[in-house]
């Protein structure tokens, strides 16, 4: 019913009615079948609390029945049997969504210990009711075989809805065609780039700049990892090459600088082929500034940073124990300067970050030690899909960065809006789905790796204390999580397909194109007389006509050689110069006597034998005056004789002759 009221409000068939894919497909557990058929009649009312949406707070209770909030507001007619949720004091908001996870992923030949039903269990006793995970093929691997495969592993296992963005890690015709077909036919909406990874997942600009054609033409968004992928690598090289093996190698190689350079030449990329860029990763306060100048200039740009990178400092990295440091290990690296997070946290105040996510793919130490010896070997990953809502909330809320609703933006409204699932996900509002938290804001808890659901034996927030925690989980209109026990079972969760075209980004974009498209001045035609050319100086044959000048050639294409000049200082020349100097008389225009001792095809070199041509005094001259213009440089052509020009006495071509006295 949600989908139907959903399609009349927007006017559009949605995806999730033209191909959906029953989970009956799939083999489900006697619990998992039980789970759902009882979602589809339990009834919540929530009471009492205050409904925080990313606009607005208002005191409402919520009715939800079949997977639907039903009823927003207060004295609400509902039917007898419904479960009562008391949220007096607390706050009601839509369900966290995390649009960088990693579940089941084999990366640099280790697989993160999370599998999809582990890692959407941590999410939603975190306050996640919905992930968006990564399809990352090798090379030549077929897109269509990377997505029919990780569907095939998630579908069995999930507890919470889910969706996927697909890795263009190679270019080729082939990859745009299939690129068309899962937006078409698979409800995928977004494709991830590298510009790092180098020989791995790593584009060429010219790759980029095709991708992002092919996303504004398909109407997808085009998610970039941006760091300069070539000096990533000369990087390493040469901190390996100093003895430098430890996890501080990946902060020395990875600097700032290289993200902020990428980021700027990514958003230039997209800005040409008028493709929305979405960012991913943000980790420096330099990239940070070249995203708020972007989006000042009117660029289309979104941007996403990670919970660790607004909440912790790359001095882990130099900490003594290696297991310590090797934990922290991620791309781009945690930053040294303290200041880093609290800059990241108030540009997602501001609204030049949109989003917050976990990037959730945790390594365990042993899988760590791979790079013992070598700090390139390391796997980036790091946790986070379950302490992720309440981090941001210490640091932004109770920090005083943000208020409730901005913390409701950037943790679910926002992504729900860019991927094209608002208002279905990330609102509260009849009609929507039924994936509410019932968050206490006075409550407090202590991070702890003893005491996480999700996978790895370390945690990054480890003692971290924390004020804000959610009690009551709802996903899809079932009660998953209670006041810190687990009702859920795997397989019960649901792919969710994606519409191309989100209208909160291209809609602008349209409306960005209407403003910067060219057009021609329109202005009344030249009616006048025009002017003949007599003399084009070339003919249609490309040869010069008679009467244009001409300049001398030179021997070697234009520039004159003078290091085989016989010029002294004492005023002296000997044969040699006398020889030179004759031969660029000769280029002159004054042709000389034929010399017998010279062969034909020799006779433009100088010979001792024959004396240069006498000039004449410019005394001797009555035809022109005494003073004139030196003459034009070598590379211009001499000008044009004028009527009382005397060519008898026009200086010599070599400003030679000028130089040694011959006037």
């Amino acid at each position: 019913m949600a989908c139907d009221l959903w399609s009349l409000a927007s006017g559009r068939e949605q995806p999730w009615l033209r191909y959906p894919r029953p989970l009956t497909s799939f083999a489900l557990s006697s619990f998992a079948r039980a789970m759902l058929a009882n979602a589809a009649t339990m009834r919540i009312l929530i009471k009492g609390g205050k409904v925080v949406n990313d606009d607005c707070t208002l005191e409402a209770d919520v009715y939800i029945e079949n997977g639907i909030i039903q009823q927003v507001g207060r004295e609400l007619m509902i039917p007898g049997g419904a479960k009562v949720i008391d949220a007096t004091g607390k706050l009601v908001i839509p369900g966290g969504i995390d649009t960088s996870t990693h579940f089941h992923q084999t990366f640099m030949n280790a697989t993160c210990v999370d599998d999809f039903y582990h890692g959407t269990k941590a999410a939603l006793v975190g306050g996640t009711t919905m992930v968006i995970g990564h399809v990352l093929p090798d090379k030549d691997i077929s897109l269509l075989d990377a997505y029919e495969k990780c569907r095939s592993l998630a579908d069995p296992k999930v507890c919470c809805d889910y969706a996927l963005h697909m890795g263009i890690t190679w270019w080729a015709p082939k990859v745009k065609a299939e690129m068309e077909t899962l937006v078409r036919e698979e409800g995928i909406n977004s494709f991830q780039m590298f510009m790092t990874y180098k020989d791995l997942y790593m584009l060429r600009d010219s790759e980029l700049y095709q991708v992002f054609h092919a996303c504004k033409d398909i109407g997808a968004i085009a998610r970039v990892h941006a760091e300069n992928g070539e000096l990533v690598a000369e990087g390493a090289r040469e901190a390996l090459e100093l003895g430098i093996t430890g996890p501080e190698g990946i902060e020395i190689s990875r600097p700032e600088e290289l993200e902020a350079e990428a980021t700027h030449r990514v958003i230039t990329i997209a800005n040409r082929t008028h493709c929305p860029v979405y960012l991913v990763n943000v980790s420096s306060m330099s990239a940070g500034d070249v995203i708020a100048t972007a989006k000042m200039q009117g660029k289309v740009v979104y941007a996403e940073t990670t919970t660790a990178h607004t909440a912790l400092t790359g001095l882990h990295y130099y900490h003594q124990d290696w297991s310590h440091a090797a934990a922290y290990v991620t791309v781009p690296p945690l930053r040294l300067d303290t200041n880093t997070s609290t800059y990241l946290m108030s540009l997602l105040a501001n609204d030049t970050l949109n989003v917050v996510a976990s990037d959730h793919r945790p390594f365990t130490t042993k899988q760590k030690a791979m790079g013992k010896e070598d700090f390139t070997k390391i796997p980036h990953g790091v946790s986070g899909v379950q302490d992720r809502m309440a981090v941001i909330w210490e640091r932004g809320v109770v920090g005083g960065k943000m208020d409730e609703n901005r913390f409701v933006a950037i943790t679910s409204s926002n992504a729900a809006k860019i991927y094209n699932m608002y208002p279905r996900k990330g609102r509260i509002i009849p009609g929507a789905d039924a994936d509410v938290v019932v968050w206490d804001p006075e409550a407090t808890k202590t991070i702890s790796a003893s005491t996480q659901v999700q996978g790895g034996d370390v945690n990054l927030f480890e003692n971290m204390r924390c004020h804000g925690v959610p009690l009551v989980t709802i996903s899809r209109g079932r009660v998953v999580y209670e006041n810190g026990v687990f009702m859920c079972a795997e397989g019960t969760g649901k792919f969710c397909p994606l519409r191309s075209f989100p209208d909160s980004v291209y809609k602008k974009l349209v409306q960005r194109e209407k403003s910067l498209k060219l057009k021609g001045v329109d202005r009344t035609p030249y009616l006048g007389d025009v002017a003949v050319v007599a003399h084009p100086g070339k003919k249609e044959t490309g040869t010069p006509l008679a009467d244009t000048p001409t300049r001398p050639a030179t021997r070697h294409g234009g520039m004159r050689d003078l290091h085989e000049s016989g010029f002294s200082l004492s005023g002296k020349s000997g044969a040699g110069a006398r020889g030179l100097l004759w031969g660029r008389a000769r280029r002159g225009g004054r042709p000389p006597t034929p010399c017998s001792l010279h062969p034909p095809r020799l006779r433009h070199l100088p010979c001792p034998a024959c004396p240069p041509p006498a000039l004449p005094s410019r005394a001797s001259c009555p035809t022109r005056p005494r003073t004139w213009l030196p003459p034009p440089l070598s590379h211009h052509p001499p000008a044009p004789p004028t009527p009382n020009s005397c060519r008898a006495c026009s200086p010599p071509q070599s400003w030679l002759l000028t130089l040694i006295g011959w006037e």
